[in-house]
């Protein structure tokens, strides 16, 4: 096995790392996140209109996998690439692995923003250039961490793991504001917008990064790919069916399919774990997992995300549904709106983000990610003090809170674990880091949905029947709608249409009501005080979970040890047969106010 080193042939290894190159590196990998980030969060915003310019009803029930599609799919390709794509980083340079992310995203973001078709075939369409245009961002973001690891010193990485994360917040919340202003005015604007980013980011990359890192040469281990593509795929899928109805269940976790798909995405990858462990050129190391800031700062992260990726949605949904109308808002303006009172949500991210990135280059990371993890499991639950018509003071205090606790967790664990790979590792290991978090959100929404839509199930249909009859809809109507899944109501509510004329719309009973009775019952209070209280209690009890994980990641980050840093030198064969006993016997070093020295 032949272990090589690409250096810059314009200047020393250490003018480069100390020099302008590591901002070169930042400011580039920084516009690769925001670009990605901003391509996210701008179709919360923008589905409705672009579900009306393709003239498909996304809450239709034949219609409901194509809108779970082009919302979750993107999510799902970053999710099962990264591993495999950072991987191939290591082997064949990151930089070129990069630059190709940059130059995918691009082509697709074009092939989006002339969509064409109209109906399914729009749809289909979409989904399909949003699936290749994830892998583009499975390229960027599996490759972006490693690269900055390369170019910082150890010193410095939780600086630059801080100040790459703002673009990543910044990035959902510029989305959301983008999305509310371009996409009423041409929903094609919404794909186009990423285009000169691209293009002037993949230039950039091509002309001004170079591979630095330690890189081994070794065959792709194609059977370790496959099982773990197939897992993964399988899992999240049926963690993403498990969103719709099915058999007269509010959940579609009576769906045999899903069941097959989660539990035999499970088994599956189990079999690649076992591939894994006698493959000679394995896709992940396990050895990796014997490090003990790796795979604490792994589980952490793993459960951080899981605790809040589904809660930043019901959030949403809380405002969109409940709040916002009842302030006056139309349902049709709740989307932008949302984003805009979730302000403070990036504010504290923004503050906290790169201050404990710096922190941690200095104190190391297990106190201040441990502390954020301990700062937002509290938020969660003091939300549940709120009521659900709340003062936005205090929900503005306490999203702030959980951000600066989320931002004094993110740069000093992301910093930690890069930290502590193998040189020739640093691609797969960002990628695994990476999976787990992606994995853990679509999880996350997975359950939080689940939770609140049984929560909803128990109540909504009798508040609905009620009130629906008390405000003269005939009962035969009032029955048929108060039956209708919960989830349909909550999409409503998050796609910005009004959940009571879509409810109420095929049955025809509006038009047998005066229309002061029909303004009354489609209007911005009916709804929102019907499905309150429901909904207060479904929420109550994802808050509950999300503060359990957020406890159990705790604990994790409290284990991860002092802070340390991998030796310069790539040990592929120790990891490979993962000989590796204690952090020691892969040439761990430890950071020291005064020096480094040999662990």
């Amino acid at each position: 096995m032949t272990t090589t080193m690409t250096l810059d042939r314009a200047r020393p290894e250490a003018s480069r790392r100390e020099g302008h190159y590591k901002w070169i590196a930042l400011s580039n990998t920084t516009l690769g996140v925001l670009m990605v980030t901003i391509n996210q969060s701008i179709l919360l915003i923008s589905l409705p209109d672009i579900f009306r310019g393709i003239n498909l009803n996304p809450l239709t029930p034949s219609n409901t996998s194509y809108f779970l599609w082009v919302f979750m799919g993107f999510l799902l390709v970053t999710a099962v690439l990264v591993v495999s794509l950072g991987r191939v980083g290591d082997m064949y340079g990151r930089v070129k692995m990069y630059n190709l992310g940059f130059a995918v995203f691009t082509l697709f973001s074009v092939l989006l923003s002339v969509t064409w078709l109209s109906g399914t075939a729009g749809a289909l369409w979409i989904i399909v250039m949003r699936v290749f245009q994830g892998v583009g961002g499975a390229f960027l973001f599996a490759n972006s961490s490693a690269i900055l690891t390369d170019a910082f010193p150890s010193d410095e990485r939780g600086k630059a793991m801080g100040i790459n994360g703002i673009a990543a917040v910044s990035g959902s919340f510029l989305g959301l504001v983008l999305g509310g202003v371009l996409a009423p005015i041409e929903w094609h604007l919404v794909f186009l917008v990423s285009v000169p980013f691209g293009l002037f980011g993949t230039v950039w990359a091509y002309r001004k990064l170079q591979d630095n890192g330690i890189r081994v040469r070794a065959k792709i281990d194609w059977l370790g790919n496959a099982t773990f593509a197939v897992g993964l795929v399988a899992l999240l899928t049926g963690i993403i069916y498990s969103l719709l109805p099915y058999g007269g269940h509010p959940t579609g976790w009576t769906n045999p399919w899903v069941l097959l798909g989660v539990f035999g995405g499970v088994a599956i990858l189990g079999l690649f774990l076992f591939i894994e462990t006698r493959a000679p050129s394995p896709m992940f190391r396990l050895g990796l997992f014997r490090i003990r800031a790796f795979t604490a700062g792994n589980i952490a992260g793993l459960l951080g995300a899981l605790g809040r990726g589904g809660l930043q949605f019901m959030l949403i949904i809380w405002l969109q549904g409940i709040w916002l109308p009842q302030h006056g808002y139309s349902f049709s303006q709740t989307p932008l709106w949302a984003g805009i009172f979730m302000v403070p949500l990036t504010v504290g991210f923004l503050v906290m983000g790169p201050v404990s990135g710096v922190l941690s280059d200095r104190l190391g990371a297990r106190g201040l990610a441990t502390a954020g993890l301990m700062v937002s499991g509290s938020a969660f639950l003091l939300l549940e003090l709120l009521p659900m018509n709340f003062s936005y003071l205090w929900f503005a205090l306490l999203i702030f809170l959980f951000a600066i606790g989320m931002g004094l967790f993110f740069s000093p664990n992301q910093a930690s674990v890069m930290n502590s790979l193998p040189p020739d590792q640093r691609g797969a290991g960002s990628g695994m880091l990476n999976t787990f978090q992606n994995s853990a959100t679509v999880l996350s929404m997975g359950l939080f949905f689940t939770i609140v839509t049984l929560g909803l199930a128990a109540d909504l249909p009798t508040h609905l029947y009620q009130g629906l009859t008390a405000a003269g809809v005939a009962p035969a109507a009032a029955r048929l709608v108060a039956n209708e899944p919960p989830i349909g109501s909550l999409f409503s509510a998050f796609l910005g249409f009004n959940p009571v004329k879509e409810l109420l719309g095929p049955t025809g009973a509006l038009a047998h009501m005066t229309a002061h009775q029909a303004a009354y019952v489609t209007g911005r209070s009916f709804f929102p005080r019907l499905i309150e209280q429901p909904f207060a209690n479904g929420l109550h009890l994802a808050f509950d979970f999300a503060a359990g994980a957020t406890l159990i990641a705790v604990i994790a980050s409290a284990l991860r040890g002092n802070r340390y840093v991998h030796s310069a030198q790539p040990v592929p064969v120790e990891l490979a047969e993962g000989a590796a006993e204690s952090a020691s016997a892969v040439g761990l070093v430890e950071e020291t106010p005064v020096g480094v020295a040999a662990r």
